[in-house]
């Protein structure tokens, strides 16, 4: 086994604290909390795909990613410019791409991220994989909604999908 230095970095959001996680020059995840506090599905998925992680704490690697975060909940960044790795099934490294090209300020539905990766009756799994996205924020999966447009479930929860869709100006109903 191979010991996986990560870098890590944890910060002071609009949403609480957050935790940024970069191996080598690419972003790995964004997860509401501490690392400390990070749920155990977090922790299975490290354990997956690093063999032996090694973390440090790193804020000057993580300074990018934190300087865009911070414009973006100022409202001044739109898209983010960030390297990334994402890992996971290829169903779902398909859907976290469709996410990435959904615009600022718009929303999709789980069936229209569906059709769009041609598996039109695949509106659950679609589900399953915007919940593990492992970059929230960044491949906004807070931009898709229920069909009939009001606000569904969120990884890191209703309100932190509420408050992203309105710092984009998007009006949406909750359920």
């Amino acid at each position: 086994m191979n010991k996986q230095f990560l870098f890590y970095d944890e910060i002071q959001t609009n949403l609480g604290p957050v935790t940024l996680m970069m191996k080598d020059e690419s972003l790995l995840a964004i997860q509401y909390g501490k690392l400390n506090q990070l749920r155990e599905p977090f922790q299975k998925w490290l354990g997956r795909h690093f063999d032996q992680p090694v973390f440090e704490r790193n804020p000057a690697k993580l300074l990018e990613v934190t300087q865009q975060l911070e414009e973006y909940f100022n409202g001044t960044r739109t898209q983010f410019e960030l390297s990334y790795e994402i890992y996971g099934t290829p169903f779902q490294k398909q859907i976290w791409q469709a996410l990435s090209e959904i615009p600022y300020g718009e929303v999709r539905t789980y069936k229209e991220i569906a059709q769009l990766v041609q598996s039109p009756k695949a509106q659950r799994a679609v589900g399953g994989a915007v919940n593990r996205n492992p970059l929230p924020i960044f491949l906004p999966c807070h931009r898709v909604v229920g069909s009939n447009g009001t606000m569904t479930g969120y990884a890191g929860g209703l309100g932190k999908k509420e408050f992203l869709l309105h710092l984009e100006g998007c009006s949406v109903e909750s359920q």
